[in-house]
């Protein structure tokens, strides 16, 4: 184990840092629970991914979440004891943030399918937060749809209720859902009826900022957080897999003449780069550098990853 001891600013480390063998070393003796097929299906388009990366890092983090579950179980047990009062068990919430193609959905598909065959087969369920955007329709009359993404475009009091509602241990509470090929949220519904665990992805799900009217909001999602994980990139390496992804959709599902983005699908080589990084300059990096990045330091944990989409260190807060 490699730990942080340097003194940054006169202050210790609150991380304790392991290289990739250390961490890895974690999981010894674990079998891996998929194989290669089931991890195409599971990795996002031009996130660079393999069984030994899976192992290696993956694995794990998944042990060790489920360590907090297991940890928050006999806290549960032994309350109840306590209290002399039977109450029900609520879902443990792992969140997962990160900027655009980074790699957080590929993360927190392996959390979820990981964690399901952990000891006990928890039921683990996965929701992403692109289904509280607000429709295009509400983005336009606002004038903010060139800032989807940003945090003024969530319907947040929704995703905070949904949270709410789940840690309170509501049966079959409703969370909206997205399709990235019509670029707009979707009237059907995705049901969260009391999993074991609830992996939350999104872009601003460590936020911790003030409201529209420059409030600070009394509630922050954070706070039904049991769990949490950043997925780090250096900027130039997040906008070079960008700008790769672009390239990727534009031959794929960009071709589909439904999709939102179809017009882009005829650009040449150089016009969908230059349409890239367009987008990254105007839209994905400010976001990024505004308001995703500074809430890497709320994260339990801290994916680092290299240029080559590997993750080449993993940054756990001791405190």
């Amino acid at each position: 184990m490699c730990t942080v001891t340097s003194v940054t600013r006169g202050h210790v480390s609150p991380y304790t840092a392991f290289d990739r063998t250390s961490w890895r070393d974690l999981a010894r003796g674990s079998e891996l629970p998929l194989d290669a097929d089931e991890l195409a299906s599971l990795a996002s388009l031009g996130d660079r991914i393999d069984l030994d990366e899976v192992a290696t890092v993956y694995l794990p983090l998944a042990r060790l979440v489920h360590l907090h579950l297991q940890a928050s179980r006999r806290l549960w047990a032994a309350q109840t004891d306590f209290l002399g009062a039977s109450t029900d068990k609520v879902p443990f919430v792992v969140a997962v943030a990160g900027s655009v193609a980074v790699g957080k959905s590929t993360t927190a598909r392996l959390i979820q399918v990981l964690l399901s065959h952990a000891p006990g087969s928890p039921r683990v369920d996965l929701v992403t937060t692109d289904g509280f955007l607000l429709p295009n329709a509400v983005l336009e009359s606002r004038g903010i749809l060139d800032r989807k993404g940003f945090p003024e475009s969530y319907d947040r009091r929704a995703l905070l209720r949904f949270l709410a509602d789940v840690k309170s241990g509501r049966g079959e509470v409703e969370a909206p859902t997205y399709s990235h090929q019509s670029y707009d949220v979707r009237p059907e519904r995705q049901m969260v009826d009391r999993p074991d665990v609830l992996v939350l992805e999104g872009l601003n799900v460590l936020q911790a900022g003030s409201r529209s009217d420059g409030r600070v909001p009394e509630v922050f999602l954070s706070d039904y957080f049991d769990f949490s994980v950043y997925v780090d990139a250096t900027e130039a390496d997040v906008q070079g897999w960008y700008v790769e992804r672009f390239l990727a959709l534009r031959r794929t599902a960009f071709q589909d003449t439904a999709a939102y983005f179809h017009r882009f699908a005829s650009l040449s080589d150089e016009e969908a780069v230059a349409t890239a990084q367009r987008i990254w300059a105007t839209v994905n990096g400010p976001n990024l550098r505004t308001n995703i990045a500074p809430t890497r330091s709320r994260a339990r944990l801290v994916l680092q990853k290299a240029a080559d989409h590997s993750v080449r260190r993993v940054l756990l807060r001791k405190v």
